[in-house]
């Protein structure tokens, strides 16, 4: 050793970083996952992000979920951000505009009823205030925490879903149907439907 050396320290056993407990559906992939870790199942009372999932919810109808979370950003920039006042003016020439883009899903059907559902998600912000008073006055404006052991276990629809399914129908919603609305009330967390061996379930 020279003079000038430094005794090296030996090195600190570092405990091994421990993996995150997931629900198994978000698999693998790294989009998946940080959807299932930072916004799937938490509580969202902001009526922007409420009526972004509204459209997103609707566009994934008939396709998988990661299909649409990789076309997320080509929707905001098509839908205005999701500004619902913005969506509720547009015209025939937006909807021609939409189906050109390669970024989104290019369904007719589902682009108009997003515009459709806007003017509605309107209306029913000046009945009760805002969309999101209206939606958790369903669950008494506490989640629902669920103790799934497994994810076969989860069901595709309740009472609940199919009870506001029916009111938002009879209101003129298109593409919300109670599947759709089951896995709406999951996303924005007034559902808990974390497993339980997920880390995700206490922190949610």
């Amino acid at each position: 050793m020279r003079l000038n050396d430094e005794p090296r320290e030996s090195p600190v056993n570092e405990s091994p970083v421990k993996k995150l407990a997931r629900c198994i559906w978000c698999g693998d992939d790294p989009l998946y996952q940080q959807y299932h870790d930072q916004e799937w199942g938490v509580p969202c009372r902001e009526d922007k992000k409420l009526f972004e999932f509204l459209c997103l919810e609707g566009a994934q109808s008939g396709l998988s979920w990661i299909t649409i979370l990789r076309k997320r950003e080509a929707y905001r920039l098509a839908f205005a951000d999701f500004e619902v006042k913005k969506v509720a003016a547009f015209t025939d020439k937006d909807v021609q505009r939409c189906l050109q883009d390669a970024g989104i899903v290019r369904n007719r059907l589902k682009i108009k009823s997003a515009i459709s559902n806007a003017r509605l998600f309107i209306d029913m912000q000046k009945e009760f205030g805002s969309f999101s008073h209206y939606l958790w006055a369903y669950v008494d404006n506490r989640p629902i925490t669920n103790h799934w052991a497994s994810h076969s276990e989860i069901p595709a629809n309740t009472m609940l879903s199919d009870a506001i399914a029916k009111d938002l129908k009879a209101r003129g919603f298109k593409f919300f149907g109670t599947t759709i609305c089951y896995a709406y009330l999951q996303a924005m967390g007034l559902v808990n439907d974390h497993c339980t061996d997920c880390d995700r379930h206490q922190a949610c």
